[in-house]
This record gives C-alpha cells, sequence and structure tokens, in this order.
C-alpha cells in the first residue's frame, strides 16, 4: 500500500485562548508539524504553552513540548521545538495563552494517510 502526503493548514489562523484548548487533531493519519507561529498583537508579553498529546491522552506536564514561551509586543515566533515533530493518529496539539484574544496562531504540516 502506498502512502498518500496532504499538505495542509492544521491550525487555521486564530486567536489562542486563555483556557488549555485542542487545536488540531491527527485524524485517521499520522501528521508532521512543519510550522507553527504565534503573533503577538497585544501591548503586552504573552506567553503560549503547547502540548503535543498521544491519542486519548490529555494536556498536562508530561506532554507539554513548549512551556510559558514569552512573545512580545508585535513579535512573531516561529517554535523551532515543534518543527519535524510527529503526531500519531489520534494524536493532537493543544495550546494555552496567558491572555486570550492576544496571540494570532496558526500552524502548518503534513497528513500522511
Amino acid at each position: 500500500s502506498s502512502m498518500t502526503v496532504t499538505v495542509k493548514t492544521l491550525v487555521q489562523s486564530k486567536q489562542a485562548e486563555a483556557a488549555q484548548t485542542t487545536q488540531y487533531t491527527a485524524t485517521n493519519c499520522k501528521t508532521v508539524i512543519d510550522k507553527f507561529t504565534a503573533t503577538n498583537t497585544s501591548a503586552a508579553n504573552v506567553t503560549l504553552s503547547i502540548n503535543l498529546v498521544a491519542s486519548g491522552g490529555a494536556a498536562g506536564v508530561d506532554n507539554r513540548i513548549v512551556y510559558s514561551n514569552a512573545t512580545a509586543t508585535n513579535e512573531t515566533y516561529t517554535f523551532p521545538e515543534l518543527v519535524g515533530q510527529v503526531l500519531e493518529p489520534g494524536g493532537f496539539i493543544s495550546a494555552i495563552a496567558s491572555a486570550a484574544t492576544a496571540l494570532t496562531i496558526r500552524a502548518s504540516g503534513r497528513e500522511i494517510t
């Protein structure tokens, strides 16, 4: 059986929530994260934590890949620690910002089926 690779937007541009929120789930596929950005459009520094969680799991300290990364006003951070990370089927990306309506996040990658 041959593999199909689909390049796609994993998280469409949106403002990160100030509560732990699932942003993307690898549904019936494996997913490679190629790019994840956060742009601070607010007037203060804002932090973002990101979890890569296995299928059936819950976001917690055991799967927090990025911990309270601070992004300054009008700056963008590109999260090199997420590039190339693989989500197995059912795995998901979860994130939480220190303030709502402050960070615009976006992620792109490849789904492999």
